[in-house]
């Protein structure tokens, strides 16, 4: 994803600054990272509190398999599909994922 696309999926946050990270890019809001995109996918933060939520709307969590073969499962969840045809339910979520990264880490 270009940055314009990337900041238009986090215009109800305000501004986001966009680092590389792990061969994708790390989202981040106020210092906190609210998402990561890895192989073209958007993936938000989410946390005990707010990974109910995700799943519920059918999101699927990131999860990678480490040198012994086991899933690992990380605090990110794929957007939910219909997120991406209305800004309104976009905003919804990403505004999930900036609460999920203030409880993570309340200092920035």
């Amino acid at each position: 994803m270009d940055k314009a696309v990337i900041e238009e999926m986090f215009l109800a946050l305000g501004p986001v600054t966009i680092k590389r990270l792990f061969g994708g890019k790390g989202v981040y809001h106020e210092g906190r990272i609210i998402a990561v995109e890895v192989a073209g996918e958007m993936l938000l933060k989410a946390d005990p509190i707010s990974a109910p939520a995700f799943e519920a709307a059918g999101a699927r969590r990131w999860a990678y398999t480490d040198r012994k073969g086991k899933a690992v499962g990380m605090p990110y969840w794929s957007i939910p599909e219909e997120a991406f045809d209305d800004p309104d339910i976009m905003a919804h979520w990403v505004r999930l994922a900036d609460a999920a990264a203030r409880r993570v880490n309340p200092g920035g």
